[in-house]
């Protein structure tokens, strides 16, 4: 059987880093994990291939070579499946689909025959069957979610890591809290399954036995969903970097309430963590309690960052603006936030309401729903009617945006967090890639760019003053050439 898994192509967005990529000289932030997950629960004797449209072509040769197409995206790919879909189509290779995208959206797909709806350890087995006697169903889905004990390793094999600037690994999926904006707890369910700290660590090995010696990126919906687990891998990878001499860094994402657990934090900082994502959403309490994000009410938000960043983590932030209690000094309310507590990325967003979220559920129920929505955290658009006036909410957020990621105000905000921040835990090592994107950015941001003075300025400052976080400062600084580019195209 030939099976040909297909990426479709991620458009230009906050998390792409698509403007940075020729100064790393890679072609795209991360490889796709699902189907390279995918592809290890298939048969070994089966043929495989694997295109990534982020970084390589789709050729209709590889169409014509598949028996079967496997295609898995999330919403933001929408638009670039139909395309892939189409086009199998047109070749009459059949196609079937799965991940975020098709698990809750698959009905607008109806040139697509087959469907894995949900997580696919529960159903490969069946699919694999059918495949193979040419009777391949419509739909397919677990009845429950599965233990991630089964989950194999990736088959990295079907990626160049040269490529890519970080490797993604999986410890835990589903999340405990009920957020109402998000999808996880639909998709995912709300009772957090992990890996066991043996499997975790063998993926990661296995990635630096093949010579990856960069970021690793635990892409959980919430990495202290369940503390306990995540403790005891901490505590497997504390004992696993022990005389080692690579410091391959991680970074994940983390509820607020990490705050709250000394342990958890320093172990996470002991383990390895340079960053976390947190989601933060809005300095608003009664924004906060509208959504039901519980873990973060009742507590001070710029206190909670300032704790993570002198543990050792640089904190990026998840900002929505749009809520229903959202008033028109919002976006000044946001502004101020992000700036004084130094939180460099903050991906800041028009609230959306995502299929099959709570949110999704109510705004349907009052009528509020006016189309779907395309998935894009960083987009000048909302998907229902909104209780504060559209055109102030869309003019106020590009101006907070374009505001937030001018040369000045985002230098500033580096400086900000670099007063915090104490390093820790693991060092890591200065590449020759590191001196040469260093070199290249001198280029882009010093002589090129708009705002080179506010560089340079920035740079001798850093230089002069933190030279022990010169390498933090300059790598913030290049990732901030990209969020400008998608900032001046809102």
């Amino acid at each position: 059987m030939n099976i040909l898994l297909v990426a479709p192509a991620t458009p230009d967005t906050f998390w792409s880093f698509r403007h940075i990529m020729p100064m790393l000289r890679r072609k795209a932030a991360f490889p796709p994990l699902g189907l390279l997950t995918v592809a290890a629960m298939l048969p070994s004797d089966w043929s495989l291939r694997l295109v990534d449209m982020d970084v390589t072509t789709l050729e209709d040769a590889d169409i014509e070579w598949a028996d079967w197409v496997m295609l898995s995206g999330m919403i933001i790919h929408t638009d670039a499946s139909h395309d892939v879909a189409a086009r199998c189509a047109a070749l009459r290779t059949p196609v079937i689909a799965g991940g975020p995208l098709f698990t809750t959206g698959h009905e607008q797909f109806p040139e697509i025959p087959h469907f894995v709806i949900g997580e696919a350890e529960g159903v490969i087995s069946d699919l694999v069957s059918d495949m193979t006697r040419g009777t391949v169903r419509a739909h397919y889905e677990a009845p429950g979610k599965p233990d991630l004990a089964s989950t194999p390793i990736p088959r990295w094999d079907l990626v160049s890591f040269k490529d890519y600037v970080t490797a993604p690994v999986q410890f835990s999926r589903g999340c405990p809290f009920d957020c109402e904006f998000c999808d996880i707890p639909a998709m995912y369910g709300r009772t957090p399954r992990v890996k066991t700290p043996q499997q975790v660590i063998g993926e990661i090995d296995v990635l630096i036995d093949a010579g990856w010696r960069e970021s690793v990126f635990v892409v959980d919906d919430n990495f202290i969903g369940h503390k306990a687990r995540a403790k005891s891998l901490l505590r497997a990878l504390i004992a696993w970097r022990t005389g080692r001499a690579d410091g391959v860094p991680f970074l994940t994402e983390v509820s607020l309430n990490l705050v709250d657990d000394e342990e958890l934090l320093r172990l996470m900082v002991d383990a390895g963590f340079k960053k976390v994502f947190v989601g933060i959403e809005t300095p608003l309490a009664d924004s906060l309690a509208e959504c039901g994000k519980v873990q973060n009410t009742d507590r001070d938000l710029a206190a909670a960052v300032r704790k993570m960043q002198r543990a050792g983590l640089e904190v990026m932030g998840g900002f929505i603006i749009g809520f229903d209690n959202d008033q028109p000094n919002i976006f000044e309310r946001q502004w101020t936030f992000i700036q004084e507590t130094g939180i460099v990325t903050a991906m800041v967003g028009l609230l959306n309401a995502l299929p099959k979220t709570r949110l999704f559920t109510r705004l349907s129920a009052e009528g509020r729903i006016l189309q779907r929505t395309t998935g894009n955290n960083l987009e000048a658009a909302l998907n229902f009617a909104s209780r504060l006036d559209r055109d102030v909410l869309v003019d106020g957020y590009r101006s907070l945006v374009n505001r937030l990621y001018a040369p000045r105000a985002y230098y500033r905000r580096i400086s900000t967090f670099l007063r915090e921040y104490r390093p820790s835990g693991p060092r890591t090592r200065p590449t020759h890639g590191d001196v040469s994107t260093f070199a290249k950015s001198l280029w882009v941001l010093g002589v090129r760019s708009r705002g080179r003075r506010a560089y340079w300025c920035f740079l001798l400052r850093s230089l002069l003053l933190r030279p022990r976080t010169f390498s933090e400062a300059m790598s913030l600084a290049i990732l901030g050439h990209h969020f400008r580019k998608v900032a001046q195209a809102l």
